[in-house]
């Protein structure tokens, strides 16, 4: 069997060459696109059916974990209940290269009924779709890679690479920034480089931190912190409430070690170590595992603006995230 590997880069260079020309559609349809999405105050629902339908489901992923609420609706599955996926004050996004998809078609005219908002992503902006649409953003009618010229290939890729650009598009007109993006996705590679140390740490705002005063002994600093939870320090603050310093399991040890029981009568302020490393809500949990890394320490003081004490992150915390330091 010989294979036409001339053949398979005229399908490459077929697509690519169409995917440029979709710079042109960007347009006072596609500028209507873009500000009625933007407009959207419930969700953005995209439809279609084979393999427009498909590529609708990738496109409303990527308005969704981009700050425009989305989710894909199969138009054979709207018409048996799940219409009751569509509220008012959402918009429908539909795509079909023809146009005239019956499945797509019995949607649309029960869409208008209920008055919601449709934008049509067509070949054919004379189509039963287009018609039907408050907004058409127009491929023209492309002729498919494939060798009947059959299967969905060129259009495709045009539908996609357009739905790209009308949700980046709305993503940039948002303001949505690499942190936001990490809140939607904190379980991939990229969001975990992006997660900050508030959403790292393992505890709520409301727990009882592992506080001590200046002036207290450190029998005292036991007593007050032998009930919380498995802490490996606890922070020393002044009588402002500001952090002066962290006194660790091992700082702890090290005094026995040399005092014996003499240590419990020593105040926080003779052990403590001074002026620690710290961080703040906002610090990317990635530079504090550089912080934990750097100097090797276990623990780090989490502060607020005025540097009081509103958590403390163990590298643990940072670990279970999985960030690369």
């Amino acid at each position: 069997m010989e294979f036409d590997f001339d053949y398979a880069r005229n399908v490459i260079e077929s697509e690519a060459k169409a995917i440029e020309s979709m710079a042109a559609t960007v347009d006072g349809g596609f500028a209507d696109a873009v500000a009625m999405l933007y407009d959207t105050t419930g969700s953005v629902i995209v439809t279609g059916v084979g393999k427009a339908g498909i590529i609708g489901k990738k496109i409303s992923a990527t308005l969704a974990s981009t700050g425009t609420p989305s989710h894909f609706l199969h138009p054979v599955e709207a018409v048996h209940g799940d219409l009751g996926k569509v509220r008012p004050g959402d918009t429908v996004l539909a795509l079909s290269h023809s146009g005239e998809s019956d499945e797509i078609i019995r949607l649309v005219r029960i869409i208008k009924q209920q008055e919601i908002k449709l934008i049509a992503l067509t070949g054919d902006k004379q189509s039963r779709l287009a018609k039907h649409s408050d907004v058409v953003i127009s491929m023209g009618m492309l002729a498919e890679a494939c060798p009947l010229g059959i299967a969905p290939s060129v259009s495709t890729v045009c539908m996609l690479a357009l739905g790209d650009a009308l949700a980046f598009t709305v993503m940039k007109a948002r303001n949505f920034s690499s942190e936001d993006y990490a809140r939607f996705h904190p379980a991939g590679a990229l969001g975990a480089k992006l997660i900050t140390v508030e959403q790292a740490m393992m505890f709520s705002e409301s727990d009882q931190l592992p506080l001590a005063k200046t002036t207290d002994t450190i029998k005292q600093m036991l007593d007050k912190t032998e009930c919380l939870k498995r802490r490996g320090a606890v922070m020393v603050v002044g009588d402002d409430g500001k952090l002066c310093g962290i006194i660790t399991d091992a700082d702890l040890r090290r005094a026995m070690a040399k005092s014996d029981t003499k240590v419990f009568a020593q105040t926080t302020k003779e052990l403590m170590t001074a002026d620690p490393k710290r961080v703040t809500r906002e610090t990317l949990a990635a530079e504090a595992m550089a912080v934990f890394h750097k100097f090797r320490i276990d623990e780090l003081p989490v502060v607020d603006a005025d540097n009081k004490p509103v958590g403390l992150i163990d590298v643990q915390d940072i670990v279970a995230i999985k960030i690369v330091g």
